[in-house]
């Protein structure tokens, strides 16, 4: 079988060597029954690139609720009557202890989310102010996720000091037109191209557990490698009550350690963030996945789900042996 060890030592040294591995060989990764090979190998290749250091990110819900997008995994979408507290732009100082919080506990960046398919310009520039105001005060990276933009907006997030700015692509082309009818795969790539060309640092991932077949979680990693981001959210579906999603049966902790490891291979140089989902899905497997090809975790909860204490990750983070940046 192509998937053995053999084969994932070989890949593994091919991918150290700066070579790139290809579709075919990806799926035979993922495939694999030796997963604790994959696992070391992947792990191998986190260390040799990025070392022993894991970026731990906290985020705002800065704006909930709303959307006008009918994305079918999402609780803060307008088209579905789900049970999420529903609120308006934050004002700036409650944004900034926030970003003070999350500072004191640990994390190293803190992303400001709003749910908007693309920012109006008035609450665009409160989002400016509020900003700066972290920027001049606090010293931790600030990140932001607002939807779609346009060049004169990312230039202006660039000029403020923002690193990186957040634009998942979800899913695999070939299967998105089932989660979302209200834009296209291309107007996600469009905004991810944007962030890039101003000189921000892009950070795009997609949801695990959506029906996508094996052959999609691939696609959607090289879709990934093409846009070149630097940071790679992994969220596990957690399907909320009344959007279409729910009641889906959970993918397995093997499956979702097996995707993350395959796609260090992919992306060797990245930082892969496991995010939303994991405390549900993985709990002390993310243990395991932080030796496995991830290199990154969001602490402290997400967008309309609780996670861990910040506390606790940095524990668990000591205890394995690795360092928070």
């Amino acid at each position: 079988m192509r998937g053995d060890s053999t084969f994932i030592h070989e890949k593994m040294n091919q991918v150290l060597s700066g070579n790139k591995i290809n579709f075919d060989e990806a799926l035979n990764l993922i495939n694999s029954n030796d997963i604790l090979t994959l696992s070391d190998c992947a792990n191998n290749i986190t260390k040799s690139f990025n070392g022993d250091f894991i970026d731990v990110e906290k985020l705002i819900n800065a704006k909930s609720g709303r959307c006008p997008e009918d994305c079918s995994f999402c609780a803060q979408s307008s088209f579905y009557n789900t049970d999420i507290t529903k609120y308006p732009l934050l004002d700036p100082d409650n944004i900034f202890s926030q970003a003070e919080k999350a500072k004191e506990e640990g994390a190293n960046s803190f992303c400001i989310v709003c749910a908007y398919r693309s920012p109006p310009e008035k609450e665009f520039k409160q989002i400016c102010k509020t900003i700066e105001l972290i920027k001049n005060k606090i010293d931790i990276d600030v990140n932001a996720s607002l939807g779609f933009l346009t060049k004169d907006m990312a230039h202006t997030l660039k000029a403020l000091g923002v690193k990186r700015y957040n634009h998942n692509l979800e899913t695999a082309e070939s299967f998105f037109k089932k989660i979302c009818t209200t834009h296209t795969y291309q107007d996600r790539i469009n905004t991810a191209k944007i962030a890039k060309e101003v000189g921000l640092d892009l950070c795009s991932g997609g949801i695990l557990g959506m029906g996508e077949t094996i052959e999609q979680r691939i696609e959607l990693g090289f879709a990934l490698e093409a846009i070149h981001p630097d940071e790679v959210p992994i969220n596990i579906l957690i399907g909320r009550e009344g959007t279409p999603m729910f009641g889906f049966n959970p993918i397995s902790p093997e499956e979702i350690i097996k995707t993350i490891a395959t796609f260090r291979f992919i992306m060797p140089k990245t930082i892969i963030k496991i995010a939303g989902g994991r405390e549900v899905h993985l709990k002390h497997n993310d243990r395991i996945i932080l030796k496995a090809g991830a290199n990154g975790i969001i602490t402290g909860g997400y967008l309309t789900t609780k996670g861990n204490k910040a506390s606790e990750d940095l524990q668990m983070i000591k205890e394995i042996g690795l360092k928070s940046r």
